[in-house]
């Protein structure tokens, strides 16, 4: 009898998404540009918001675009987040990145998985033409009211809440509601993705957290 091939080892890529994955922040895609925003005066007024009220500036962006979105009287329901999702632009070789990098893996005996870690919109990831290569997104995301409406924020991702989404691939735990299980104890050898086997791409302040903490478990930070 033939024995059974091996069973690929696990590696796991998370990736920030604005400024990594596709130029600037998504909301400057074509949030912004519907509604006739010029994106400096949007993150001005989103910071300095987040500033006067001693808040996060992750809540205050996800803020602003309801107000904005209702003071031009637009649609803020997913399918519309989604929308303006599919028209997101990435940088060149980013569409094809996923499908090369997967075949070289396989090459030498490695599966590897794809997630996401943004402070940017859940929902705008969600509508994009890349989509399909992510074992799951985490990222901020809105509430909506029984109409479907988006009302206000419901997760916000930022700096070291990042991290936790790092321990909940390593845990395979990925449901962002179940606080037991990533809190849980997991020999080490029994979790699906060893901090070891583990990439984080970033490029900005938030990011740092996510590099410190993977790099010092034995992972790769770029």
């Amino acid at each position: 009898m033939t024995p059974a091939a091996p069973r690929p080892l696990t590696a796991a890529i998370a990736y920030d998404f604005d400024g990594t994955l596709v130029p600037g922040n998504m909301q400057e895609h074509n949030f912004l540009p519907e509604l006739g925003i010029a994106k400096a005066g949007f993150w001005q007024r989103s910071n300095a918001l987040a500033i006067e009220q001693r808040g996060d500036k992750i809540l205050t962006y996800m803020h602003e675009m309801l107000k904005a979105a209702s003071y031009h009287n637009q649609s803020v329901r997913k399918e519309d987040w989604q929308r303006h999702g599919s028209a997101i632009r990435f940088f060149p070789g980013v569409e094809s990145w996923f499908d090369r990098i997967n075949a070289a893996g396989l090459e030498r005996g490695i599966a590897v998985k794809h997630f996401i870690i943004s402070s940017g919109l859940r929902e705008m990831i969600e509508g994009s033409a890349i989509r399909h290569h992510f074992t799951e997104v985490f990222a901020s995301a809105f509430l909506y009211d029984a109409s479907g409406v988006a009302v206000g924020p419901a997760l916000a991702v930022n700096f070291t809440t990042k991290t936790q989404f790092l321990f909940r691939i390593n845990k395979g735990v990925h449901d962002v509601t179940d606080e037991e299980s990533v809190n849980s104890f997991v020999r080490h050898e029994e979790r699906p993705v060893p901090f070891p086997n583990m990439i984080f791409i970033g490029d900005g302040d938030t990011d740092i957290p996510c590099f410190r903490l993977v790099k010092e478990q034995g992972g790769h930070s770029i």
